[in-house]
């Protein structure tokens, strides 16, 4: 086995260097857009959150952001989280979905779930999502995946099984 000769780290310390960046920190012109699809299970793996903290920080960079939630992706905005209680954390991180979601449309960015996958898929109904989220018919996927492309607009995808 190998063995590792050092001192252990301590709190505080930094273990890589965060000071070297090597793009230039690039921030929207007028009029830019991004769109940020996601089809993705909420709580099996970082990627929802992950993403969703990526479609905040494109935001606060001035992109006209859009996020669209599609599929299981449409779990993500429920307003009835909670546990014992809707809006009760059960444990730490527990709403964190609800609270990034809260804070991007609070700074300005738009969230749309898919009305075929709340309903169809998951028995969810208009009144059950987050307070700003914008219901939107399933044709419109495609459609606002056409206007991206038109747009010239940044377009991440994530799909999640």
């Amino acid at each position: 086995m190998a063995q590792i000769v050092g001192t252990q780290a301590q709190v505080g310390d930094a273990i890589v260097d965060y000071e070297q960046k090597l793009f230039d920190d690039i921030q929207a012109e007028a009029g830019e857009k991004a769109y940020i699809f996601m089809h993705t299970v909420p709580y099996e793996g970082s990627v929802g959150l992950v993403n969703m903290l990526t479609c905040t920080r494109i935001n606060r960079k001035g992109f006209d952001t859009s996020l669209v939630l599609y599929g299981p992706g449409v779990l993500m905005g429920s307003a009835t989280r909670g546990f014992p209680t809707v809006g009760s954390e059960a444990f730490p991180g527990h709403l964190a979905y609800n609270n990034q979601l809260q804070t991007f449309m609070k700074e300005g960015g738009k969230v749309l779930a898919c009305r075929f996958a709340m309903a169809a898929l998951y028995g969810m109904r208009e009144t059950d999502l987050i307070e700003g989220i914008q219901p939107i018919h399933p044709l419109d996927i495609l459609d606002c995946t056409l206007t991206a492309r038109r747009e010239g607009a940044l377009v991440m995808q994530t799909w999640t099984l």
